[in-house]
């Protein structure tokens, strides 16, 4: 089959105009065109007068030599690629060598534990949180009741801080063996909706992730893998060799079980900081790394709508529109959006007790009254944190203490009115945007639990992103603080063969190891790091 690439068509055409479409492109006569199947679909609303949809098709042709030939040098029309998984080992019949383990399930963990049983390894999975479902009622305790769980929450339990998410399913990682693919695949067979496979920007949504959750891990267990839910990692037994080398030989669990392991997928995902401590208590190498902070801003989603689309807001085809914003400030920052998530709602994702934290969510169906975004400045070890490996999680602690008090120390948000803070007052009262954090917004002013340059930075970039998306700087849009959150504050080092550089056996992996982020990367990564430690295992 060929692959055609960017064929754009109205908004409003009919299937018969995209098969005429694919034939204009091609040169060939309608009776040329046996099949197409739609590869990728996404939109065009740079003129919102003139929306498109824009396809990547699998198309069938009787002369494909010919047409190849004619169009060699367009990089549109190519041969359709492979996208199909090829496991690189398999553990043989009976297999009786070392089990790997797996910390943490999340997208990272859970991929590199259903590869691993894929191939036959019969994975180990700890897990310090709880399983979803149980870990879902301790999360709305904490947005319903103001009651933490430091270890069942948004950022721990089975299925990872991406659970309570947009879902966003999309990456600009590069992907030369179409990992993503395998991704996708699995997640459809486990119950997320066919048009994953397709859309530009798929998205599942919080309630299809937890039966998704689940349906994974019943098939890892089918296949010999095995669950260790409510489980930290409390220590790594590191031996060293008389010619110098570290090699990891288990690990001590809260349960004051010793589990002995020589090959371990370091999965934990951006918020464990207490094993991060650990790691660097033992020596494993370990550096601080950049992330970025800032706040949560809403608008009515009808708001976002009108300012992408037009006269074209409400198109089920389009669906809730989103936006991708980035300005380079004066003050050397930059300030950006991050992980946008439309029709959803701020939700609290604090994970130690004595802080607040805030991140996206939204359902499926994006239906709901706000969109949100993280409005955030980014930050590096050199300039804001130098010292230590680990002291970007000590700047993180401390904004978000400040949050928790600037809030009123219950866990509610400090929320303030775009107006207000670009005007230098607190705010008192809401106007036309109601925040959706809960357990609440406590109106105040956000100078009192953020950096002063990143007050500076996002008050500059504000009328610019406005400029951008009319609407986005109304005054009564609510911001609320803070956003700490958006990626793993150090990086748990590896080699070429996906080990710690200097402790063997301990392979870091995902957005915790500082190699991957949001959930797709981080399955990829996942899956990459337990492709090499099954071939440490069994080589091809």
């Amino acid at each position: 089959m060929l692959r055609l690439t960017d064929l754009a068509l109205p908004l409003d055409h009919t299937p018969a105009d995209l098969e005429r479409a694919v034939c204009e492109r091609l040169g060939i006569a309608a009776g040329d065109l046996h099949r197409l199947a739609v590869a990728r679909r996404g939109n065009d609303a740079r003129r919102k007068s003139a929306i498109k949809l824009v396809y990547s098709l699998d198309v069938l042709v009787r002369d494909e030599a010919d047409v190849l030939a004619r169009f060699a040098g367009d990089p549109h029309v190519r041969s359709t690629p492979d996208t199909s998984y090829k496991f690189v080992t398999r553990a043989p019949e009976g297999y009786e060598g070392p089990r790997p383990v797996v910390i943490g399930a999340g997208p990272c963990g859970l991929l590199a534990a259903l590869v691993l049983a894929q191939m036959g390894f019969k994975p180990i999975i700890v897990e310090r949180g709880k399983a979803v479902r149980e870990r879902t009622k301790d999360t709305w305790g904490l947005w319903r009741r103001s009651v933490l769980n430091p270890e069942s929450n948004v950022q721990f339990g089975e299925g990872g801080a991406g659970t309570f998410s947009d879902g966003k399913l999309y990456s600009r990682i590069k992907d030369p063996r179409h990992l993503g693919r395998k991704v996708l695949t699995e997640f459809v067979k486990a119950g997320a909706p066919d048009d994953i496979l397709t859309e530009a920007h798929p998205h599942i949504g919080t309630f299809r992730l937890v039966t998704m959750v689940i349906s994974m891990r019943e098939t890892i267990e089918r296949l010999g893998g095995e669950y260790r839910f409510g489980t930290r990692v409390e220590d790594f037994e590191i031996e060293t060799g008389e010619d110098g080398e570290r090699r990891l030989r288990g690990l001590h669990l809260s349960t004051g079980e010793f589990l002995a392991a020589s090959h371990v997928i370091m999965a934990v995902g951006h918020s464990a900081r207490d094993t991060f401590q650990v790691l660097y208590d033992r020596n494993v190498h370990i550096e601080a790394k950049p992330f970025a902070i800032g706040v949560r801003i809403e608008h009515p989603q009808s708001w976002i709508d009108k300012a992408r689309y037009g006269a074209s807001a409400g198109n089920g085809i389009l669906g809730a529109a989103a936006y991708s914003l980035s300005h380079k400030c004066g003050n050397g920052r930059v300030v950006y959006s991050f992980c946008m998530c439309p029709g959803g709602r701020v939700v609290a994702a604090a994970s130690e007790e004595g802080r607040v934290v805030t991140n996206g969510m939204s359902q499926y169906s994006r239906a709901e009254f706000n969109a949100n975004s993280g409005l955030v400045v980014d930050i590096t070890p050199e300039r804001d944190y130098p010292g230590h490996p680990l002291a970007g999680i000590a700047f993180q602690r401390k904004f978000e203490e400040l949050a928790y008090r600037a809030g009123g120390s219950n866990y509610k948000a400090p929320g303030q009115k775009l107006g207000d803070f670009l005007a230098d007052r607190p705010s008192s009262e809401f106007g036309e945007v109601i925040p959706s954090y809960q357990p609440g917004v406590h109106l105040t002013d956000l100078r009192q639990c953020l950096p002063d340059f990143v007050v500076e930075a996002i008050r500059e970039a504000l009328p610019a992103f406005g400029r951008q998306v009319p609407g986005y700087d109304h005054p009564d849009v609510v911001m609320t603080g803070v956003e700490t959150r958006t990626s793993s504050p150090v990086r748990i080092t590896r080699g070429r063969d996906f080990q710690s550089l200097n402790t063997r056996g301990l392979y870091p992996a995902g957005e915790g190891a500082g190699y991957a982020g949001g959930i797709l990367s981080a399955a990829v990564d996942g899956i990459r790091v337990a492709e090499a430690l099954a071939l440490e295992l069994v080589p091809a």
